[in-house]
């Protein structure tokens, strides 16, 4: 199981270092933003990102349940787990659509370039960095993290069997998951949805803050806001 999610990991890592993704260069400056080429070819980009940047910070959760789905008596690789895994990753590739409208929003208003697909004004950078900070510290942060900190306790506490189990028990951590880190994904729009260290950056943030010790939240909070503070003087 730990095999088969690093491989669709590194698969989706692959395809973003890929040159020109799925045959369509998203640095290139769009004739229209809103054709379905363009769209698709987004859409595809933002869903092997959210796969690249959130299967390994979901994978404690995933082997968890299928342990306890295979203890519980489905033996070998349980589908059940697969149900969960999957519907993980529906609810993420659902953010994946809302990115890309974002994206083709942002274009169409000038406020994101279309080569880098990065936010123009700083002043705008610095204000969503400083809404992620703020949104790092509130209570609804802290409520999702905590159920994102501790596999066993989300399984304890929640597990129901079977796949129509599984299904619930995978939408329902991708909630939580997705109340995390949706201020940390539209931070893509600051540093660039291009720039693969940026989203390797966010990545590891992601992780760290998951399963470092309590203070990371803080910890990243200040690192975001000294971000702000850096590109409202420049």
């Amino acid at each position: 199981m730990l095999a088969c999610l690093m491989f669709a990991a590194l698969l989706a890592w692959a395809w973003l270092l890929w040159p020109s993704p799925g045959g369509i260069d998203m640095a290139m400056p769009p004739r229209n933003v809103w054709s379905r080429a363009y769209l698709a070819s987004g859409f595809t980009m933002w869903s092997l990102m959210m796969a690249a940047m959130m299967l390994p910070s979901a994978a404690p959760m995933v082997l968890l349940h299928a342990r306890v789905a295979r203890h519980g008596g489905a033996g070998g690789l349980p589908s059940a787990t697969l149900v969960f895994a999957l519907a993980y990753l529906a609810l993420w590739t659902a953010f994946a659509a809302l990115a890309t409208l974002a994206q083709a929003a942002l274009i169409s208003t000038g406020s994101l370039t279309a080569m880098s697909l990065q936010l123009g004004d700083t002043r705008l950078a610095a204000a969503l960095l400083t809404l992620a900070a703020l949104y790092n510290l509130s209570a609804a942060k802290r409520a999702c993290l905590d159920k994102c900190r501790s596999p066993l306790a989300f399984v304890m506490r929640g597990w129901r069997p079977g796949a129509g189990g599984a299904l619930k028990m995978g939408l329902a951590h991708g909630l939580f998951c997705i109340g995390c880190c949706w201020l940390l994904m539209a931070l893509l729009f600051v540093g660039g949805v291009m720039n693969l260290a940026w989203v390797f950056a966010l990545a590891g943030i992601v992780v760290f803050e998951k399963y470092g010790p309590p203070w990371t939240g803080t910890a990243v909070a200040a690192l975001l806001a000294s971000g702000a503070v850096v590109l409202a003087l420049v």
